[in-house]
C-alpha cells in the first residue's frame, strides 16, 4: 500500500464512510477507490481533492506532514531583505550587513533542499537583484567588496540551480555566467569552477553531453586550488558528463578520482559551505547513475538502495529523484514490477513538489516501465 493511498483509506475509515458511500459522493467506482487506497492505482491530486471534499477534511492532512520550508520560502518573499533596509539607511556598508548577507545565502541554499525550484525561484531572484544593487551602488572597503562579490557568486550559483530545476535553462545559463564574472573579480577561482561545473551539469542533462564534459573538465582545471570535498563535487560532474557522453573508460577513471579526492578530506581542511551536502551516500548515488548510463544497471541498484534508505526524509525531491534512477536500474534489469513500485513512490512526491526536473524524470521512467 502506498503511503498516500494508506492515508486516504485511514481518513475514510476515521470518518466512518464506506467505499460504497464514498463512491456515491465522487465519480469513481468502489473498485477504483479501492485500487487507489491499496496502491494498485496511482493517486493523483484530483483524487486527494475529491477525498478531502467528500470527507470534509483538509487536503494537507491527506498529504501528510505540512512542508514547512515552503511556508518559509513565501515568508522570505514578502519580507524585507537586509539589502532593501540598507537602501533607506545609508550607502556605506560594513561588517554587520555583509555578515548578514552571507548568512542569508547559506539559509537560502539549505532551503533548496526541501523546496522545489518553481517555488523558490522568485525568492532567490529578488535576493540576487538587491544584492547586485548593493554591490554596484554602495561604498565599502576592499575586503567588504570582495566578500560581497563572493556572495553574489554563491547566490548566482543557487539562482542558476533553482532556475534549472524549474526548467528555465537559458535563464540558468545566463545567471551562472554572471556569477563566474563575480567570482573571478573576487579572486575566488574555486567558486568560479563551481559555477561552471553547475552549468556543465545542466548541459550534460539537456544539451550535448560532450560539451558538458569539456566544460566540467575546464572547471576542475581552473579550480586547481580546490579543497578535497570541493574537488570531489567538481569531479563528480566530470564523471556524470563523460558517462552521459558514453565515454565509459573516462567515466570509470573519474569515478576513481572522486573516491580518492573524498578520502583526502580532513577536519583540519576548511571547506566552502556550499559543499555541506556532499557525503558518501551522494557519491554512491552519482556512481549508481553513472553505471546506468554506462550500461551496467546491476551495479547501480545496491548503491542507490543504500543511499535512499539513509537519506533525510525531509528532502523529498532528492529522494524521489534517486528513486527514479533506482526504478531505471530495475527496469533495465528486467525487474519491471519493482521498477513500477519505486516510480509510483517518486510520482507521489513529484505531484507535491514544484520541480520540473523531477517531473520530467518521473515521466521519462514511467514511459520506460509502461
Amino acid at each position: 500500500m502506498s503511503d498516500l493511498g494508506g492515508r486516504l483509506k485511514a481518513a475514510r475509515e476515521d470518518a466512518a464512510v464506506s467505499l460504497s458511500a464514498l463512491a456515491k459522493k465522487t465519480h469513481w467506482s468502489k473498485a477504483q477507490l479501492g485500487h487507489l487506497e491499496t496502491g494498485k492505482r496511482h493517486v493523483k491530486r484530483e483524487h486527494v481533492l475529491a477525498y478531502a471534499r467528500a470527507l470534509n477534511v483538509p487536503v494537507d492532512t491527506l498529504y501528510g506532514r505540512r512542508l514547512d520550508p515552503l511556508r518559509v520560502a513565501h515568508e522570505w518573499l514578502v519580507a524585507d531583505t537586509p539589502m532593501a533596509a540598507h537602501s533607506t539607511a545609508g550607502r556605506r556598508i560594513g561588517e554587520s550587513l555583509v555578515a548578514e548577507i552571507e548568512q542569508r545565502v547559506i539559509v537560502l541554499r539549505h532551503l533548496d533542499d526541501t523546496v522545489g525550484g518553481g517555488d523558490l525561484a522568485p525568492v532567490v531572484h529578488r535576493e540576487l537583484s538587491e544584492l547586485r544593487n548593493v554591490a554596484h551602488c554602495a561604498t565599502y572597503s576592499e575586503e567588504m567588496g570582495r566578500r560581497l562579490l563572493i556572495a553574489v557568486g554563491e547566490l548566482s550559483q543557487l539562482v542558476g540551480w533553482v532556475e534549472s530545476d524549474a526548467g528555465h535553462y537559458e535563464a540558468a545559463q545566463h545567471v551562472y555566467l554572471d556569477g563566474v564574472s563575480a567570482a573571478h573579480d573576487a579572486g575566488d577561482d574555486v567558486l568560479a569552477g563551481q559555477l561552471l561545473s553547475s552549468l556543465s551539469y545542466q548541459i550534460a542533462n539537456v544539451g550535448d553531453p560532450s560539451d558538458g564534459a569539456l566544460l566540467a573538465k575546464t572547471a576542475v582545471k581552473g579550480a586547481a586550488g580546490a579543497t578535497p570535498v570541493a574537488r570531489t563535487l567538481l569531479l563528480e560532474r566530470v564523471a556524470w558528463a563523460t558517462a552521459r557522453s558514453r565515454d565509459v573508460e573516462s567515466a570509470r577513471r573519474v569515478l576513481d578520482l572522486v573516491d580518492d579526492a573524498f578520502e583526502e578530506r580532513s577536519d583540519g581542511i576548511p571547506e566552502p559551505e556550499w559543499v555541506y551536502w556532499m557525503s558518501r551516500d551522494e557519491i554512491d548515488v552519482m556512481a549508481g547513475r553513472c553505471w546506468i548510463e554506462m550500461g551496467q544497471p546491476a551495479k547501480a541498484a545496491p548503491l542507490l538502495r543504500h543511499a535512499i534508505e539513509g537519506y533525510d526524509t525531509d528532502h523529498a525531491r532528492e529522494i524521489a529523484l534517486y528513486q527514479t534512477w533506482l526504478a531505471e536500474s530495475y527496469a533495465k534489469e528486467g525487474q519491471l514490477d519493482e521498477a513500477r513500485e519505486v516510480i509510483q513512490r517518486a510520482r507521489e512526491a513529484s505531484d507535491r513538489m514544484n520541480s520540473a526536473r523531477l517531473g520530467q524524470r518521473v515521466d521519462e521512467i514511467e514511459r520506460l516501465v509502461s
